[in-house]
């Protein structure tokens, strides 16, 4: 079998600069976001903060060579890395059938509008950015966009309410922090972030957390080198995010509820999911009784009462019906699909970022995937992505390969 198109499910949007002036209320739009050209510089405005364009946000249509993080405006990038008929149109050039856009200014799961001053107009933005992908993106193009929307992470109320609110509208999705208390927000351990996860629980939304959305990229030390911090960070980030949540009993309470480890590839989960089976088996009687707050001292912690966790929980069988893991370059995962599950793997290609691996993600992947069954092939491309995300592609025949650019 010969993959002929695949599903992304961790790409990113580098937003049109009339995003936020074109949909905010005509009172606001000097103080929403909007972009500014000063010079040589080319810069976000909002509130207080002058926000840069990073030019590893934008490499496609470039050579390795060419890679650098000096900021970029849009008249260096390729137009689709901002533009919905461009875009699709270098979807299609790669094969792409459908695609999960990220944002770029408000990072990953909507840090900026939490960190604003004005939280009215802070929401007002979200909704902006959400009815943007709804509109400009899924609706002007059915089929091609996996429609992911951002929420007011300060408000769990307000953000329940968007849920549904952009659920009615053809949803499937929300950015959601991978670890909110660096964010100065409460963990997913309290109760905070209830009406969220019962909203996501109820319209089916898949919460995906992209390495670094909790704006903190784990280091050894303020000046481990910077390429050691790449090949580090994403994994370590995100084999707390899966542990953390394995053991949180959400699940429990949101039977519906999934979750997906964007953009934090997938060659580490079985090692995890063992030494989770093997920390239950070897501590489960005290931990059953108490949760101690262990600290590095070796001093006494302080004990929270009776252990939030059924002992008794099957770590695998809860990893495969509530988490999926999302890779662009994954040999090893590859090699343990047997160990992570072939129901619980899902591709993506990181357009514009300099990670990507398109136009060519297909022809690479038929070289990964090529020994594996065709039912395997095709889940890992499209079909788990089409069954978590409750999403319908548009149909291969009826996309037209010989537009003009």
């Amino acid at each position: 079998m010969t993959l002929d198109w695949f599903v992304s499910v961790d790409d990113h949007l580098i937003e049109p600069a009339d995003l936020w002036s074109s949909r905010v209320p005509a009172k606001y739009r000097d103080m929403a976001p909007h972009f500014v050209s000063d010079g040589d510089e080319e810069f976000w405005v909002y509130e207080d903060r002058q926000i840069v364009t990073s030019g590893l946000n934008a490499v496609v249509g470039k050579s390795k060579e060419e890679f650098s993080p000096e900021p970029i405006g849009y008249e260096d990038m390729r137009k689709g890395c901002y533009d919905a008929a461009a875009r699709v149109q270098d979807m299609n050039d790669g094969r792409v059938l459908s695609s999960l856009l990220f944002p770029s200014f408000p990072r990953y799961c909507g840090q900026v509008f939490h960190e604003a001053k004005d939280k009215e107009l802070a929401l007002l933005c979200v909704q902006a950015w959400n009815d943007c992908i709804l509109d400009e993106f899924a609706g002007s193009h059915p089929g091609r966009f996996i429609p992911m929307m951002i929420i007011p992470l300060w408000d769990p109320t307000a953000a329940a309410k968007e849920i549904e609110r952009t659920a009615a509208k053809g949803g499937k999705s929300i950015a959601f922090s991978e670890n909110p208390t660096k964010l100065g927000l409460p963990s997913i351990h309290t109760d905070f972030w209830e009406p969220v996860f019962q909203a996501c629980n109820d319209t089916g939304y898949v919460i995906s957390m992209h390495v670094g959305s909790s704006s903190n990229l784990i280091r050894t030390s303020d000046d481990m080198p910077t390429l050691a911090f790449m090949a580090y960070s994403a994994a370590a980030n995100q084999a707390g995010t899966l542990l953390d949540w394995l053991f949180s009993g959400i699940f429990k309470r949101h039977s519906n509820l999934k979750i997906a480890l964007s953009e934090g590839s997938i060659g580490w989960i079985p090692y995890f999911l063992e030494r989770a089976e093997q920390v239950i088996d070897k501590q489960r009687y005290w931990a059953a009784r108490m949760d101690i707050n262990m600290n590095a001292s070796h001093e006494r912690g302080e004990e929270t009462g009776e252990g939030r966790f059924d002992m008794d929980t099957d770590i695998r069988q809860l990893f495969k019906d509530h988490v999926f893991g999302t890779f662009i370059e994954d040999h090893a995962g590859i090699r343990l699909l047997d160990i992570i599950g072939e129901d619980n793997v899902m591709l993506e290609c990181d357009y514009p970022h300099s990670d990507t691996t398109w136009p060519e993600t297909l022809t690479m992947a038929n070289k990964w995937l090529g020994h594996l069954p065709e039912e395997v092939q095709h889940k890992i491309a499209i079909g788990n992505a089409m069954r978590v995300y409750d999403f319908e592609p548009a149909d291969p025949a009826t996309i037209d390969l010989g537009a003009a650019r």
